[in-house]
C-alpha cells in the first residue's frame, strides 16, 4: 500500500466519463469529468493520466461500462454464435415463457432471438429430472454437429442441455468434442454460466453470454493493453451487475453478469454511505445525462433481483416482461426512466409537449454545450431558468451558452404556441413527474412509505431535481454526497470483488451443511485461481413451499432454523405462512474480497469565489438567490432555501422551506 497508494475508479456513461482517484497516503481524492468519446479505452487511459501522473503509484483500477447493454439494445457489435441443445428443443428461445409485452395488442412481437434458428443445432441425448442419464450423447451425431460448427465461422457456441444443472456430463462431452473438431472460439456451457433449473432461463442466459463474449473479450483486451501502454501495471477490475468487481478474465468469459455494471456502482456507494450514517431506510436517485434510476438500500444492503430482461422496454420505470432477453444472476434492483440532463424535449403532432425518451448524449449534447446540438434538453431548460450556471460547468472547464439554450427552447415554444418560460418549466414538470414515478416503484409499490426514508440524490443532474422530487413524495430528508456527479465512480472503489457460487438441491428436509461445505471447497479453488487467498464468504439458500413456482432467497443460519427463517420471511412479504414442507431449490455461497478502496468522498477543489447572485426559478417562483461554491464551504455551515449550491460536477437547487447543513460526507437537507 505504501509503494502503490493510489486507487482509481472509472465510470463510462452515455454522456460523461467520470474518473475518481484516491490517494491513501493523504486521504485526498482527485476527480475528473470528461465527455464520453467513441473509443472508451483511449479515453480511460487519458483520464487516468490526468488525475494521477505517476502510473507506478496506482495499485488498483475499477471500471464500469454500459457497452454490453448498448450492444444488446442496438444489436450492434454482437458476436455470431451457435446454440447446441437437445433434439426437439431447437425452438426454446422462441417458445420462451407465456409473457406478452403487450397483452391486448394482437400484433405485438417479442424481440428477435439473438441466435437465429439456422444457427441452432440439436443432438440426441437426455438427462432425467433426477440427474440420471436416460439417453447417452450420440457420438456420431455430436461429431457431425461439431464439424459443421467448426467450419461455420462462429465466434461463440452456447451449449445448453436439459437438466444439465444436475448432471453436466453431456455438456462437458460436447465441449470437448467441439475443441477436438477444431473450434477455437468462446465456449459457453450452461452448467457453468447458470447452474440452476428452468431450461428457458438457463438457455437464454447462456445465449446472451455467448453473443456478448467476443465483443467484451476484445474490449477488455484493448482496455488492458491501452493501460499497459500508459505504463499502468496495476490490477484492473470491471464491475458486475450485483455491485461486485470482476477480474478481466471473468468479465471477458462471463459478460452477461456485467450488463448493468454502470447503474450498480451508484447503489454500492449509497450502501457504503448508508452504513456510515446508520441510515437503515434509504431511497437512491441517480440522474445522469441519459437516464434516471431509483433503488432502495435497506439496513445497508441494496435490493437485489435474481431475474432481469436485458434490452427490454420499460414503461414509467417498470420493466415490460417479455420485451427483452431473459438473464439470470444477481442484479441490483433498479427502476429506470429515460430522464437525464440530455433528454430531448419535443412537440408531437397534436402540439403537446413531450420529454424523452431520446437523448442528445455527449455528441452533439444539449444545445448549451455548443457542440452542434440544436434540440432543447432538460439541461437547456435548467440553464434558461437560472438553475444551472449560465456561464460554465466543471469548474469553468466547460463553457455554457445560454443563448444557444434559449434559441433551442424558442424553436420548441413556437411549435407549442407557448412562452419560453412556460416551455422550460413544463419540461421540468414532465421530467420530474417521470422520475417521481420511478422512485414510487421502489417504495410505494413495494409497501414502503417514502416519508419514512432518506433520499440519496446523486449523478450530474440529480441534486438539481432532488428537492422537487422529495416534495412530491413527502420525503423530509435529502442527502447529497460530495462530488455527487462522480458518486458512481466512487462506488467502483467502495465495492469488493464478489463471486456467487450456486448448487442445485431440489429437496425437502435434506441437511444442507454438507452441501455447503462441498460448494465452499469449489469456491475456494476458484478464488485461488483468480489470485485471492483472503476473502469472506456467506451462505444463502433459495426455497419455497412445495407446489410453489417461485423461490425466496434467504441467509442460511443452520439446518435447524431453516424452516423458521423461511416462514418468517414469507409471512413478512405475503402476510401468511403455512405448514407445507419447505423445498430448497438452490444453495449459494457468496465470497467477498476487500479491494481496500476509500471510505468517504470529500470535496477536493478550492473555490475561486464563495458566492455569486443570479435570478433562478425555484419551487414554482422566480427568486434572486445566492449561488454558493460548495468547495468554499466548511463542515458545520448551514443555511436555508431558496439558494443554489454549485460544485465541480453537480448543482444543488435548494427549494424554499428547506434547511441545509454541510457535513463531512456532503450536504444534508431537511424540512
Amino acid at each position: 500500500m505504501e509503494s502503490r497508494p493510489v486507487s482509481i475508479g472509472v465510470d463510462v456513461g452515455g454522456t460523461f466519463t467520470d474518473v475518481v482517484s484516491f490517494d491513501a497516503r493523504t486521504g485526498l481524492i482527485s476527480v475528473l469529468k470528461l465527455l464520453t468519446s467513441k473509443d472508451p479505452s483511449t479515453a480511460i487511459a487519458s483520464g487516468v493520466k490526468k488525475v494521477h501522473r505517476d502510473p507506478k503509484e496506482v495499485s488498483l483500477l475499477v471500471h464500469a461500462t454500459t457497452l454490453a447493454t448498448n450492444a444488446l439494445l442496438t444489436r450492434t457489435g454482437l458476436g455470431r454464435a451457435a446454440l447446441v441443445t437437445n433434439e426437439g428443443f431447437r425452438d426454446i428461445l422462441e417458445i420462451a415463457r407465456q409473457r406478452r409485452p403487450e397483452l391486448y395488442n394482437l400484433d405485438t412481437r417479442r424481440p428477435e432471438p439473438l441466435i437465429p434458428r439456422s444457427d441452432r443445432f440439436t443432438v440426441g441425448c437426455r438427462i432425467g429430472s433426477d440427474g440420471r442419464e436416460l439417453e447417452p450423447l450420440d457420438p456420431q451425431e455430436s461429431r457431425s454437429v461439431c464439424r459443421r460448427i467448426a467450419a461455420g465461422g462462429y465466434e461463440s457456441v452456447a451449449v445448453s442441455f436439459l437438466n444439465s444443472y444436475l448432471n453436466p456430463t453431456h455438456e462437458r462431452k460436447m465441449a470437448k468434442a467441439l475443441r477436438s473438431a477444431g473450434f477455437e472460439g468462446n465456449l459457453c456451457i450452461s452448467s457453468e454460466i447458470d447452474n440452476e433449473y428452468r431450461e428457458y432461463e438457463r438457455t437464454s442466459t447462456t445465449a446472451v453470454n455467448a453473443v456478448l463474449a467476443p465483443m467484451m473479450a476484445v474490449y477488455v483486451r484493448d482496455l488492458v493493453a491501452g493501460l499497459r501502454r500508459a505504463r499502468l501495471t496495476a490490477p484492473v477490475y470491471l464491475m458486475n451487475s450485483d455491485g461486485g468487481a470482476a477480474t478481466p478474465s471473468f468479465a471477458s468469459s462471463r459478460p452477461v453478469f456485467g450488463i448493468e455494471s454502470g447503474p450498480a456502482a451508484g447503489v454500492v456507494a449509497s450502501s457504503r454511505l448508508a452504513r456510515q450514517l446508520s441510515a437503515d431506510r434509504v431511497l437512491t436517485f441517480d440522474m445522469g445525462g441519459t437516464t434516471a434510476k431509483a433503488g432502495a438500500v435497506i439496513d445497508g444492503q441494496p435490493d437485489v433481483t435474481r431475474e432481469f430482461e436485458a434490452a427490454g422496454r420499460t414503461h414509467s420505470g417498470r420493466s415490460i416482461r417479455g420485451s427483452g432477453y431473459a438473464v439470470r444472476g444477481s442484479f441490483i434492483d433498479l427502476a429506470e426512466v429515460s430522464a437525464g440532463g440530455g433528454t430531448v424535449a419535443w412537440a408531437d403532432e397534436s402540439g403537446d409537449l413531450n420529454v424523452g425518451p431520446r437523448s442528445a448524449g455527449s455528441e452533439p449534447g444539449p444545445a448549451c454545450y455548443a457542440r452542434g446540438g440544436t434540440e432543447p434538453t432538460v439541461t437547456d431548460a435548467n440553464v434558461y431558468l437560472g438553475r444551472l450556471s449560465p456561464e460554465s460547468l466543471l469548474g469553468g472547464a466547460m463553457r455554457i451558452r445560454r443563448d444557444l439554450a434559449t434559441r433551442s427552447l424558442a424553436a420548441l415554444s413556437r411549435k407549442l404556441g407557448t412562452s419560453l418560460h412556460a416551455t422550460s418549466t413544463g419540461i421540468l414538470r414532465i421530467v420530474n413527474h417521470g422520475m417521481a414515478r420511478a422512485i414510487s416503484i421502489v417504495s410505494v409499490e413495494r409497501g414502503r412509505d417514502p416519508r419514512d426514508y432518506v433520499l440519496f440524490a446523486f449523478g450530474g443532474a440529480g441534486p438539481a431535481h432532488a428537492c422537487d422530487l422529495a416534495e412530491d413524495l413527502g420525503v423530509r430528508t435529502v442527502v447529497v454526497p460530495s462530488h455527487a456527479g462522480l458518486f458512481s465512480a466512487f462506488g467502483l472503489l467502495a465495492g469488493d470483488l464478489t463471486r456467487t457460487f450456486t448448487a442445485p438441491v431440489m429437496k425437502s428436509g435434506a441437511p444442507l451443511s454438507p452441501l455447503f461445505r462441498e460448494l465452499e471447497e469449489s469456491a475456494s479453488k476458484e478464488m485461488a485461481r483468480e489470485g485471492f487467498q483472503s476473502y469472506t464468504s456467506a451462505r444463502y439458500f433459495e426455497a419455497r413451499y412445495e407446489g410453489q413456482s417461485h423461490e425466496l432467497l434467504l441467509p442460511f443460519n443452520g439446518d435447524s432454523s431453516l424452516g423458521r427463517t423461511f416462514d418468517a420471511r414469507h409471512r413478512a412479504l405475503y402476510d401468511y405462512s403455512t405448514r407445507d414442507r419447505v423445498e430448497v431449490v438452490n444453495i449459494q455461497v457468496r465470497t467477498k474480497a476487500d479491494l481496500h478502496g476509500p471510505r468517504t468522498l470529500r470535496s477536493s477543489f478550492e473555490a475561486k469565489a464563495r458566492a455569486t447572485r443570479r435570478r433562478a426559478w425555484i419551487g414554482g417562483r422566480s427568486y434572486l438567490v445566492e449561488a454558493f461554491a460548495r468547495e468554499a464551504m466548511r463542515r458545520g455551515e448551514r443555511g436555508s432555501g431558496p439558494c443554489i449550491i454549485e460544485e465541480y460536477d453537480s448543482t444543488l437547487v435548494v427549494n424554499p422551506g428547506w434547511k441545509w447543513r454541510v457535513e463531512e460526507y456532503g450536504t444534508r437537507f431537511t424540512r
